[in-house]
């Protein structure tokens, strides 16, 4: 795995050895088997998270209460090869209701053998999110941001 960071960019990639359909299926529709439970905005505890497949679509969590926190948009989808979502929370880890100040997520997905996929992985524009910006940077970009992510989602690949 690797990642870097440039200035409102922050890049991640892992190769995982399992089919591209399988790949992207998981990171999608199995999102919530995967994606950490500590890492939701809800207010209540996580019961499951929702990833729908379409442009329009959206990512989102639903609490054991029944709340749920829309904290995403699909605005690509291009399945197997790739998607792109928004990234509406702000830099108080809080829901962005002015999507002029999120930032985006682009995941690509490519088959370098029948049984191995790189998922390269993108979250830019992230100056978007005003001033301060650099803080949402550090945080996706560090050891415990979509680095350990693309670990646990490669785990459950696997498995």
């Amino acid at each position: 795995m690797s990642t870097q960071i440039s200035e409102a960019t922050v890049r991640t990639s892992i190769v995982v050895d399992a089919p591209i359909e399988k790949t992207f299926s998981v990171f999608t529709e199995g999102i919530g088997t995967w994606w950490s439970p500590d890492h939701h905005i809800l207010q209540s505890e996580l019961a499951e998270m929702v990833f729908e497949p379409r442009v329009g679509g959206h990512v989102y969590d639903r609490g054991v209460d029944g709340s749920e926190c829309r904290w995403a948009r699909v605005l690509a989808y291009d399945p197997p090869n790739g998607f792109v979502i928004s990234w509406d929370i702000n830099l108080q880890w809080q829901l962005e209701s002015d999507s002029a100040r999120t930032s985006e997520v682009e995941v690509r997905f490519v088959a370098e053998e029948p049984n191995r996929t790189r998922v390269e992985l993108e979250h830019r524009n992230l100056d978007r999110h005003g001033e301060g910006w650099e803080q949402m940077r550090d945080a996706v970009g560090s050891p415990d941001g979509w680095a350990v992510g693309l670990q646990h989602f490669a785990d459950r690949v696997r498995a």
